[in-house]
């Protein structure tokens, strides 16, 4: 069992079971923001005691512990990322993949709207067009 992954269950007080374990390791080390199905069609065929209903609880589990970020950049699938630091992503429309946009602390604090005295405890940026990917292949 990866260590790293555990450590990370602990650390957010998540009680480390076989399927936790699975996915949070499978969101660690796939970073392509993948949806429920995705990730029951990767893990089922070893784990076959898993359900999608046991996925779906996990990472619901995870988001509510911060371990895992719940992206509704795309209407049609909901998508997660292990990764919790402040970014942003990057929604291709012709793919459909979702991309990490990396910016530092500040400048995440610095694009954060001035609300009135709310407490602001997530912010979300979503950014949506054609990847380099594709703008590339059409040349």
């Amino acid at each position: 069992m990866d260590t790293k992954v555990i450590k990370t269950l602990v650390e957010h007080n998540i009680r480390p079971s076989v399927q936790r374990i699975s996915i949070m390791d499978y969101l660690m080390g796939h970073h392509t923001h993948p949806t429920v199905d995705e990730i029951y069609t990767a893990l089922a065929p070893s784990i076959p005691t898993l359900s999608r209903t046991t996925v779906y609880n996990t990472l619901k589990l995870l988001t509510e512990h911060g371990a895992v970020l719940t992206l509704t950049i795309d209407e049609k699938n909901t998508c997660y990322d292990a990764q919790t630091e402040p970014h942003a992503h990057f929604l291709c429309k012709r793919c459909g993949k979702v991309y990490d946009v990396m910016y530092d602390n500040e400048t995440m604090e610095e694009h954060a709207p001035d609300i009135g005295g709310h407490d602001v405890q997530e912010v979300h940026y979503y950014y949506k067009g054609i990847c380099k990917q594709c703008k590339e292949s059409d040349k």
